[in-house]
């Protein structure tokens, strides 16, 4: 087990600017980050700075949902935007109308998560109802239901290979043979649930984030823990990957986004700006921009090269559950529950 690290990090509220385009309230917000050792862990300072991308952003709302979102999707294709919700439905949008293409009915309690796999041909979704289904996203089509016998599926994802990855309350994850539904792996070490599980670029390893507020590493092929990371104050509420594989990023209910190595579990730093939980984050393709969304009703897009805020997206009137890039890194997904069913495209 990795000994806690503790950066000197400083909370800071943002300095935020009001604009004039299709984002109402958004703003430019800024904290900077210096200092020290190998990896720059940072201690925050505040200071307003002016964005150097994502200026003029234009926003797009998707309404359909009669509860709200809990997850969203971006294909790789970028046309097709999934939303899974609390009213037990999935729907896909075509990404550039806002039209509603198809609605996926077949969960009957809400929808968790979802997931497109790397070709883009298969929709997977999971739920309250204890289910694993798959879809395909062109015709709406259920291809097949797998019961992983994981209470509250909560997480869902496949590795670059294709194989499918899911993540339940009881504190298991399983992967699968999604052609088959055949189970491969099961990853026991776990104390709490899980919310979420994320697969390394190369598909060798897998990082899980639980509510016993640790990071486990495993072996994807053999299902072997390979380290514990520690350091989060919270439950560990989202993790992801950087498409170069080099780090993971974690987001956890004390309100922080921290970066380990993703070879060593070294902390490599800590973002902390806002002022809830964080319920979700992704990096671009080029691993330069990371986006978190949270319970503060915002999304945050923060530049990884200066451990700059870029910019705080603002919109949403509940708490964001989900966000995504779209393969390109211009445009965001996110989904809002709360009070606020809709799921909105953000480009840059």
């Amino acid at each position: 087990m990795l000994e806690k690290e503790r950066p000197r990090t400083i909370n800071t509220t943002p300095v935020e600017r009001k604009n004039s385009n299709w984002l109402i309230g958004a703003g430019i917000a800024g904290i900077l980050a210096l200092s020290a050792g190998a990896y720059g862990l940072h201690e925050w300072q505040q200071a307003q700075i002016e964005a150097t991308n994502w200026e003029n952003v234009q926003t797009q709302t998707l309404n359909g949902h009669s509860k709200g979102i809990w997850a969203v999707a971006v294909s790789p294709s970028q046309q097709i935007i999934a939303t899974a919700s609390d009213d037990s439905t999935l729907k896909l949008w075509n990404s550039q109308t806002g039209e509603v293409l198809h609605t996926l009915k077949g969960h009957t309690a809400p929808v968790l998560s979802v997931a497109f796999s790397p070709d883009g041909q298969t929709l997977v979704s999971s739920g309250k109802d204890q289910t694993v289904k798959l879809w395909n996203p062109q015709t709406g089509e259920l291809i097949r239901t797998i019961q992983p016998q994981q209470k509250n599926v909560r997480a869902v994802t496949f590795s670059p290979d294709g194989t499918l990855v899911s993540s339940g309350w009881n504190g298991v994850i399983k992967s699968w043979n999604p052609k088959t539904g055949q189970l491969l792996q099961t990853f026991n070490g776990h104390k709490e649930g899980v919310f979420a599980s994320a697969v390394s670029p190369d598909g060798q390893m897998l990082a899980s984030a639980g509510k016993d507020k640790t990071i486990r590493l495993w072996d994807m092929r053999t299902g072997k823990l390979l380290n514990t990371i520690e350091g989060h104050l919270g439950p560990v509420r989202t993790v992801a990957f950087s498409p170069d594989g080099k780090m993971i990023a974690s987001g956890s209910g004390d309100k922080t986004i921290k970066f380990w190595d993703a070879e060593t579990g070294k902390l490599i730093n800590t973002f902390a700006g806002h002022t809830n939980l964080v319920n979700s984050v992704a990096f671009n393709r080029n691993s330069e921009t990371l986006a978190s969304a949270s319970d503060d009703k915002t999304i945050k897009l923060w530049n990884l090269s200066d451990a700059k805020l870029i910019r705080t997206l603002e919109g949403h009137s509940g708490v964001v559950n989900s966000v995504a890039f779209s393969s390109d890194g211009q445009a965001i997904a996110s989904g809002s529950d709360k009070g606020d069913y809709t799921a909105r495209i953000w480009r840059n």
